[in-house]
């Protein structure tokens, strides 16, 4: 196949080994090519693998030269890759036939090799770590606001810059955490307060996704078994807790993503809460914190052996709490196995 990879750093990562934020990939037949600029010429030519590597000053222009000397008939592109200045600009210059095809990146490294499960583990255990590291600090800084637990949050699962992260945390107290991504604020965390954090890392680029909701207190841990002063608030968190369980536990490789939506959006819809659950039940993770298969209740991707994905239902309830619990698993033997 025939393709080009524009200015995307985790398609260009996965085809070559090296992206930049200024780079075109071309795959024509047997043939690659890697265009960047100057600035990054020394680092491309030590870590492209597989490609030829040109440096040019007009990456759009080089890449129409490019086209014209191997004369291929058509090529595939992304157009959610392509801003409309640019796209115009390639096909007023080329005959080539451009056939779009969106999200082909995503789509080709959907099933996951057992390298890439490697590095996804990897991070998933660096992540759960961290949350542990994150709980004992949270402990000492009760009083602290949002926008200071989430500066500290951050820090850690940076390891203070030694390593980075996969997006930036959500630490969220009560009446916030109704908001799936709430902004940090000045709100101060306090004894018997609802905590909520998502938050993940990287591990040779491979993204972790993780969220906890805790009755935050002296001896609090992120575990899965958590105790509310309100009734209310626990009705929901047991709510969530068990529809997380039931779309882990009955997923099945052949199943579409929309039936494994179907599991747990039917737990929250049961016990009253459907209007509360307000965003898909997960997304794959890769080299993009969100990538392909889609848990929606639209998607009708057939989940299959060696994806990976989350699984996250949420309760949210403005102005009084938020519940979302999530965990990512792989599809192994045809069942969900949780990293």
């Amino acid at each position: 196949m025939n393709y080009i990879i524009f200015k995307d750093e985790n398609a260009l990562y996965y085809e070559c080994n090296y992206s930049c934020d200024n780079a075109i990939f071309i795959k024509l037949g047997s043939s690659s090519f890697f265009i960047t600029d100057g600035r990054y010429e020394i680092d491309a030519k030590e870590m492209v693998k597989d490609a030829k590597v040109i440096i040019s000053n007009s990456l759009l222009d080089k890449l129409v030269d490019i086209l014209k000397k191997e004369k291929p008939k058509k090529i595939n592109i992304d157009p959610i890759q392509w801003d409309i200045l640019s796209f115009n600009k390639l096909k007023s210059l080329t005959p080539v036939k451009l056939n779009f095809k969106p999200n082909f990146s995503h789509k080709k490294r959907i099933i996951k090799s057992e390298d890439e499960l490697l590095k996804l583990k990897k991070a998933v255990k660096i992540g759960k770590k961290s949350f542990k590291e994150i709980a004992t600090n949270l402990v000492e800084s009760t009083g602290s606001t949002e926008l200071e637990l989430n500066f500290l949050a951050e820090s850690i699962l940076r390891d203070f810059g030694n390593r980075d992260i996969s997006f930036e945390p959500i630490l969220a107290i009560n009446e916030n955490a109704s908001k799936p991504h709430a902004t940090p604020s000045k709100k101060a965390l306090n004894c018997g307060d609802l905590l909520l954090l998502d938050a993940g890392v990287k591990y040779q680029r491979y993204c972790s996704d993780r969220t906890r909701t805790v009755n935050f207190d002296e001896e609090f841990k992120f575990s899965y078994k958590q105790n509310f002063n309100s009734k209310f608030i626990q009705k929901a968190y047991d709510t969530v807790l068990k529809a997380h369980d039931k779309a882990i536990n009955k997923a099945k490789s052949g199943m579409r993503a929309k039936d494994i939506d179907k599991l747990a959006r039917g737990v929250i819809e049961k016990a009253g809460f459907g209007k509360y659950f307000v965003h898909s039940t997960g997304h794959g993770v890769g080299l993009d914190i969100h990538e392909m298969p889609y848990i929606s209740s639209k998607s009708d991707t057939v989940i299959e052996d060696g994806m990976v994905y989350t699984i996250e239902p949420g309760i949210y309830i403005e102005g009084e709490f938020g519940i979302r619990i999530e965990d990512m698993v792989v599809m192994k033997n045809s069942k969900a196995i949780v990293l």
